[in-house]
């Protein structure tokens, strides 16, 4: 039987993030594992065309000024995320944001981190539930090397 010590959240800071986070916290409260939840801020190349479409000249500068905007305001949306899961349990969690490609970003993280249960929610923001399961709880599902809980909304 798998007893979690240490468990991963990836989020989007979506409705089915929340789904994800509230299991995450009750698997964590029964085992008394570590709760780390993780943020990655894409930065993809459509972000020049953002950054020009509101109205100013794309540069290595202004890409670097919308990656430290989008970073701080993860970290804020970070905050709140955090604050659903309560000041009267006893976890230990560990927030992070970090850019890249969340794949890739989320895998390493648990590698990296002895992770060994990592709790996902079947969609992000797209939210087409009646479609097809998300492209990257698929592709972190299809890469990790723990298990992997898949939350529906």
């Amino acid at each position: 039987m798998l007893k979690p010590t240490k468990i991963l959240v990836p989020t989007d800071f979506s409705g089915y993030s929340n789904i994800a986070l509230k299991q995450a916290v009750d698997i964590a409260e029964e085992y008394g594992a570590e709760l780390h939840i993780l943020h990655v801020v894409e930065m993809r190349i459509h972000t020049m065309y953002e950054y020009e479409f509101a109205g100013k000249e794309a540069s290595p500068e202004g890409i670097k000024d919308l990656e430290t905007t989008r970073v701080r305001i993860a970290e804020g949306k970070m905050i709140e995320f955090t604050g659903q899961i309560g000041a009267g349990k006893q976890l230990k969690v560990f927030p992070r944001v970090i850019k890249g490609d969340p794949v890739r970003e989320i895998l390493k993280y648990q590698k990296d981190r002895g992770i060994d249960l990592i709790v996902i929610s079947s969609l992000g923001h797209t939210g087409l539930a009646e479609f097809f399961t998300g492209s990257v709880a698929r592709n972190v599902l299809k890469g990790a090397t723990c298990p992997v809980l898949l939350t529906k909304g």
